[in-house]
């Protein structure tokens, strides 16, 4: 066990970027989302007040 933990920190150290995801990434993603999420909820909002006004065109 002690062996596979110290093969994985050298290969780490002699390749830094293993693919592994960013934190940029993840705060972009959940911007992302956060905004469509707003989105969404305000266009349901409106929809939801103005259906009566809606239904008679």
């Amino acid at each position: 066990m002690t062996t596979r933990v110290q093969e994985g920190l050298k290969e780490a150290a002699r390749r830094p970027d293993r693919g592994d995801i960013s934190t940029t990434t993840v705060i972009i993603w959940v911007a992302a989302v956060t905004g469509a999420v707003l989105i969404a909820g305000t266009i349901a909002l409106v929809i939801s007040k103005y259906n009566g006004k809606l239904s008679g065109l």
